[in-house]
C-alpha cells in the first residue's frame, strides 16, 4: 500500500492532522505534510483512518504492485 497526497486538492480541513499527528502536519498554508517519507509503511492503521477522514480526497490509499 502507498499513499497518495495531492497538495492541490487539499482544502486544509487538517482531519489528517487530528488523527495521525505522528504522520502529517499542515505548512503555513494549512495544506498537508507528510512527517515521513511513505506514511503508509510506518502506520497503516493510522493512514487508513486519515485517508477515510480527508473530507477532500487529497489522500489516497494505492495498492502496490
Amino acid at each position: 500500500m502507498h499513499l497518495e497526497i495531492d497538495r492541490e486538492v487539499c482544502i486544509g480541513a487538517g482531519n489528517c492532522v487530528l488523527t495521525a499527528p505522528d504522520l502529517f502536519d499542515q505548512d503555513d498554508d494549512g495544506i498537508v505534510v507528510p512527517l515521513v517519507d511513505d506514511p503508509a509503511a510506518v502506520d497503516p492503521d493510522g493512514v487508513r483512518d486519515a485517508v477515510d477522514r480527508c473530507p477532500s480526497g487529497a489522500l489516497r490509499l494505492r495498492s502496490e504492485g
